[in-house]
């Protein structure tokens, strides 16, 4: 196993990665509310928790992964106020509730396996586990941190931070918390502004309504993960993961259900990655500042200059590390198109590389150390960054070896590759756009190319240079790269 460390919200620090039950984790991420398109910002914790799936299971490890589709609950205001999100757009789109979760549901799964994102192991959904949410209501009010009100029942945050401590996560004061609330809609069924809904009483218009010991109604949004997470990975389990901005209020709720239903915590290690931002600002539906994967795919918004393919996207997420800021910009993904291209162009030239007996020095230490350095960039809290440069430097030394100025022996060549596809493929997750097209126009026109460049060779064999000289501008004009050497001719099918 390697020495996986990574930031733990929750103390604020970063900490060697050690399991409850290794060789077993239980990782549990927060999914989409499905009432519209997945966009750039679901995009995000989505590719992070996917990059630490695939190295967890890479390094050993039995993930059980579980994320969750959100299809009831989630109100308007992210708290106790407003419209369900998705009752809200039924009504708009004249459909039942579960059409609109379920269009929106497979629109975000198609969106990510053009992302390459992994499924989860366990993908439950909030409306299916409702019975589980009750047991947990009930849990809490018998051990007298919640109360009822008018139908609804509320958590009691005032009394549960008198005997444990509620912020933890976010580092908030309860008293700053109540002095500066502002009184909304409905408070008057709460002792105070801070207290969150555990269960709502559902209106008479409320489309989407269960019962329950307390009156018809649904669960409050906090509920779902807490009920679900224990379900499926047990009362104590290693990983809870989502955007920065679910840090409060719900990963915060989340920690004092739990505490106050079984009377200690679930999670071992929180991580939270950060926003996406145009201009600054945090991309949402919310801010109706967003812009669609299918947009990003297609180049069809008023702000994109161009459109701009899945692994460009994924590439330029990977780029900056999961716990900072990304800002949208066309320059910024262009320049990931870029990057994303010199990579599996460099990958690409891996094999036409011709081994000579020895390495030269330089290629023999970049070659022997790369594996561990890219290993040490991922075991430091996830350091994509750092992978990718040291996949550049490796694209440098392959053009190096490729122009002959410089060396590379066989089993170093087979070393050489084998890590960068580990690495850009198998955990990154990237995968090469273009090669399975390339690949099959490479077979198809082989032999024709070779016996051309014979014809060249016999030309130039002979001095007829005018013949040799437009056999390989025909070629290029074919879209083929033709390179003469000291070694001989090699070619290549250009992008």
């Amino acid at each position: 196993m390697q020495n996986l460390v990574i930031y733990n919200t929750l103390h604020r620090q970063k900490e060697r990665f050690l399991p409850i039950a290794a060789p077993n984790v239980g990782m549990y991420v927060c999914g989409p509310t499905v009432y519209g398109d997945p966009h750039l910002g679901h995009a995000r914790p989505a590719i992070t928790f996917d990059l630490l799936f695939r190295y967890l299971r890479h390094i050993g490890y039995k993930v059980r992964y579980v994320r969750n589709i959100t299809d009831v609950g989630h109100l308007e205001h992210d708290a106790d106020e407003g419209d369900d999100k998705i009752e809200k757009k039924a009504r708009l789109e004249q459909l039942e509730p579960m059409e609109v979760a379920q269009y929106y549901t497979n629109r975000y799964h198609d969106a990510m396996r053009m992302l390459n994102v992994l499924p989860p192991s366990i993908e439950p959904h909030a409306t299916g586990h409702i019975i589980e949410q009750e047991e947990l209501v009930q849990e809490i009010l018998k051990n007298g941190y919640a109360y009822e009100s008018n139908g609804s029942i509320y958590f009691d945050v005032k009394k549960y931070d008198k005997d444990h401590r509620y912020g933890v996560l976010s580092g908030r004061n309860l008293t700053d918390m109540i002095n500066n609330s502002r009184e909304l809609a409905g408070v008057s069924e709460k002792k105070n502004q801070a207290d969150f809904a555990l269960w709502k009483r559902a209106m008479p218009e409320h489309i989407m309504r269960w019962p329950s010991p307390w009156s018809e109604g649904f669960p409050g949004w906090h509920c779902e993960c807490t009920a679900m997470g224990r379900k499926y990975l047990g009362k104590h389990f290693d990983i809870h993961g989502g955007g920065m901005d679910l840090v409060f209020p719900h990963h915060e709720c989340e920690i004092a259900q739990v505490v106050a239903s079984q009377g200690d915590e679930m999670v071992k290690y929180w991580m939270h990655n950060n926003m996406i931002t145009i201009n600054g600002k945090k991309m949402g539906k919310s801010l109706g500042n967003f812009i669609t994967l299918e947009e990003f795919f297609t180049g069809n918004h008023k702000t994109l200059e161009q459109a701009y393919t899945p692994m460009t996207i994924r590439f330029f997420i990977l780029s900056a590390h999961y716990r900072g800021t990304v800002d949208f910009s066309n320059k910024a993904l262009q320049a990931a198109q870029k990057g994303y291209e010199r990579l599996m162009n460099g990958i690409d030239d891996l094999k036409r590389i011709q081994t000579s007996a020895d390495s030269d020095a330089d290629t023999k230490k970049f070659v022997g150390g790369l594996r561990q350095r890219c290993y040490d960039a991922m075991n430091d809290d996830l350091m994509s960054p750092a992978v990718i440069s040291a996949l550049f430097e490796a694209c440098h030394t392959i053009n190096l070896i490729a122009d002959h100025k410089a060396s590379i022996a066989e089993d170093d060549l087979r070393e050489l590759s084998e890590v960068m596809r580990l690495f850009a493929f198998d955990i990154l997750g990237l995968m090469n756009e273009k090669e399975t097209d390339n690949s099959a126009r490479e077979e198809a026109y082989g032999k024709v190319v070779d016996m051309v460049l014979d014809l060249r060779a016999k030309a130039k064999a002979e001095k007829n240079w005018a013949v040799s000289d437009q056999i390989r501008d025909a070629l290029a004009d074919a879209g083929f790269q033709v390179k003469d050497t000291k070694d001989g001719v090699t070619w290549k099918l250009d992008r």
